[in-house]
């Protein structure tokens, strides 16, 4: 499978995001003109995240 040009930006966003680095970061590292356009495009990584942190807050509350 021939390697493309995006695929680099992908192994950094994708980790990053995942990890809970903040978006804006991200974007300043891709060079992305928004942070919408990197959430759109990383949305897979952000779901993993949104698992994570529903996970958390519901320890939170239910912790009681």
């Amino acid at each position: 499978m021939p390697v493309r040009f995006r695929h680099p930006r992908h192994a950094r966003a994708t980790p990053a995001l995942q990890a809970g680095v903040h978006p804006k970061v991200v974007v300043d590292r891709l060079d992305h003109s928004s942070v919408k356009m990197t959430l759109v495009t990383f949305s897979h990584a952000m779901a993993v995240r949104e698992k994570v942190t529903t996970q958390r807050v519901a320890a939170l509350v239910f912790a009681a």
